[in-house]
């Protein structure tokens, strides 16, 4: 009720009303400095692979060497480390939908942050990573966790191949972003986006599985696979009710079909005992 009547003001307000309502409208407004702020999806692009950063150790890397034959899934963090608010929900979040997972970390798949600001340092990314490691509380599961800085081009390049788009507030001292966890596959190609700062261990362990093409799961995540698919729009799986009958109909034909065998192979006895004269 109270946006229609909001609606309806501009129309039969007189004089100062008129005033007031384009007032609260600009009260409402999206700020200007969160007009170029967003995320853009680009499912399926690659990332720049020969871009390079630095480790959490201060070894220079290219984002190749966390992908590539023989490599894993990898759910890409893009933050800051200085970020007092956002950034740390979003590390939070993440951690707290792995920790539900049967998956470890660096055995099924990696983590991968990388830093948007090319003033903070690997010393920063280094206390990062110790404090999301030790509250992962798995041991011997570091080598899977990676906290990257960079120089402004490498950052372009990674947040440009994402869709990534922020900007500095000069009024607040921080970046205004937005806040995402990305799916990349063992290849580098970007698979899923999940939104916000909660994800659904379910959502990451089907993603999961599809982009390691199966290799890895179990048979009940492949059949949950089959009734399910992925929603780019909400970054989530939703089921797929033309699948859901057809495995209804898989499995009624295994019932049957499993009934109809014990049925034959009792028939076939009683017909053995019946001739063989052991029929009681």
């Amino acid at each position: 009720m109270a946006v229609l009547l909001t609606m309806a003001l501009p129309v039969f307000a007189q004089g100062g009303d008129i005033r007031k309502s384009t007032d609260l409208q600009q009260q409402n407004a999206r700020p200007q400095v969160l007009m170029n702020v967003g995320i853009d999806q680009r499912l399926g692009e690659h990332l720049p692979l020969s871009a390079k950063f630095r480790d959490d150790g201060g070894k220079e890397v290219a984002l190749s060497d966390y992908f590539g034959p023989g490599k894993k899934p990898v759910l890409l963090a893009l933050v800051y480390y200085d970020c007092p608010m956002l950034c740390n929900q979003v590390l939070n979040g993440l951690t707290g939908a792995i920790t539900a997972l049967k998956f470890d970390v660096g055995k099924e798949f990696d983590v991968l942050a990388v830093s948007f600001d090319p003033r903070e340092t690997p010393e920063m990314a280094a206390a990062k990573k110790k404090y999301y490691v030790q509250r992962y509380r798995r041991p011997g599961t570091d080598a899977g966790w990676h906290f990257l800085t960079g120089q402004p081009d490498s950052i372009k390049a990674i947040t440009e191949a994402t869709g990534f788009r922020y900007v500095w507030d000069d009024k607040t001292n921080q970046f205004a972003h937005g806040s995402a966890v990305l799916l990349i596959t063992p290849e580098g190609k970007i698979a899923q986006y999940y939104y916000g700062i909660e994800y659904s261990p379910k959502d990451m362990r089907l993603g999961m599985i599809e982009a390691t093409q199966e290799k890895i799961g179990t048979v009940v995540d492949q059949l949950i696979l089959f009734c399910y698919h992925y929603d780019p729009a909400t970054g989530k799986y939703g089921a797929v009710a033309m699948n859901f009958l057809r495995l209804g109909g898989i499995l009624t034909m295994l019932v049957l079909g499993t009934f109809m065998f014990v049925s034959f192979r009792k028939d076939a006895k009683q017909q053995h005992d019946i001739y063989t004269g052991q029929a009681r």
